[in-house]
């Protein structure tokens, strides 16, 4: 099942999503109004409410709360993406100027809070006081991911464990808690609800390996940023601490300086030193094991176009080229 059949699998819940989150966008406060529709509407893949959607329906769902559930994801993501790129000072994201270059960094951190409260609204209304218990868990454990990987920024001495530390809180957490709340409002046991947090988290975890390879092989149209910002922003991912541990000391040296004073003008050698070294291959070995302990997880579900899709999800997340 390829990412259109996925999609057209959940078309009309996909829908009924893209309705909740214009008409729950709305604000008295015009600038809000302009900031906030710009970010939504400007090319995300939807994957966290897709994720959400697919995971109720792969236990059975037969409601509409998955549909407030997978509006309130997307905005604790949408959220996050505007404190991003504020924090990493980016000017490209999905192919478009962020918001932080269009409005100022005051405009997107207030209107990323703005999402955060109204997403925390729509929980209350949900009335499930489980569901606020893992939202507002995951929300806190974002933001320590947040703050982790600003401790790692321009540190060569980054481990690949304290790097894996930054991808579970800041990217495997909210796809972990959609996948676990999709059983919750199922009302799933116990069993499913854990394969489901583990199936989304090990998810989450690739998806988040192979953005970070592909900021070392492919285009700048391809992944909509531009290509090294990680290198530019001092982030040491996967790539770069593989190929620090195993290539020589003059590119490891290369490497390091680049990371200690984030710099791009050395981008063309530094990607020729991570494919020397076997950098991609281990980064990609390293997701494609993410997705296998996704997959596994999914045993415990009865066989479905749904739990199909969502196999088919786990592999789309190491075959994407953007």
């Amino acid at each position: 099942m390829d990412i259109q059949s996925i999609y057209s699998l959940i078309k009309d819940d996909m829908s009924a999503v893209d309705s909740m989150i214009q008409s729950r966008l709305q604000s008295d406060v015009v600038l809000i109004n302009q900031l906030g529709h710009y970010i939504i509407n400007s090319g995300g893949k939807r994957l966290r409410p897709a994720l959400a959607i697919l995971c109720a329906r792969a236990c059975g769902y037969q409601g509409q709360n998955h549909i407030n559930l997978a509006t309130i994801i997307e905005f604790i993501h949408t959220a996050t993406l505007l404190h991003d790129d504020v924090v990493d000072n980016s000017d490209m994201r999905r192919g478009r100027e962020t918001a932080n270059s269009l409005w100022g960094n005051e405009a997107s951190v207030l209107v990323g809070d703005f999402l955060y409260t109204r997403s925390f609204e729509m929980m209350v209304e949900m009335e499930s006081m489980r569901l606020m218990k893992v939202l507002s868990h995951t929300t806190n454990v974002i933001a320590e991911g947040e703050v982790l990987q600003l401790l790692n920024c321009n540190d060569a001495d980054t481990t690949e464990a304290r790097y894996l530390e930054v991808i579970h809180h800041k990217t495997a957490k909210l796809f972990e808690a959609a996948g676990l709340l999709g059983a919750v409002i199922s009302e799933s046991n116990a069993e499913v609800e854990q394969a489901m947090a583990s199936y989304a988290m090990h998810l989450g975890s690739a998806f988040q390996l192979v953005d970070d390879l592909l900021d070392y092989s492919e285009s700048s149209e391809a992944i909509g940023k531009n290509i090294g910002d990680d290198l530019a922003e001092g982030k040491p991912t996967l790539p770069l601490i593989f190929a620090m541990q195993n290539g020589t000391e003059q590119q490891a040296l290369t490497i390091r300086e680049a990371i200690e004073n984030g710099q791009r003008d050395k981008i063309n050698e530094i990607i020729d030193i991570i494919d020397s070294t076997g950098a991609i291959t281990y980064t990609f070995k390293a997701a494609e094991n993410e997705v296998a302990l996704a997959k596994q997880a999914l045993s415990v579900l009865a066989d479905s176009p749904y739990r199909q899709a969502l196999a088919s999800l786990a592999d789309f997340s190491i075959s994407r080229k953007f």
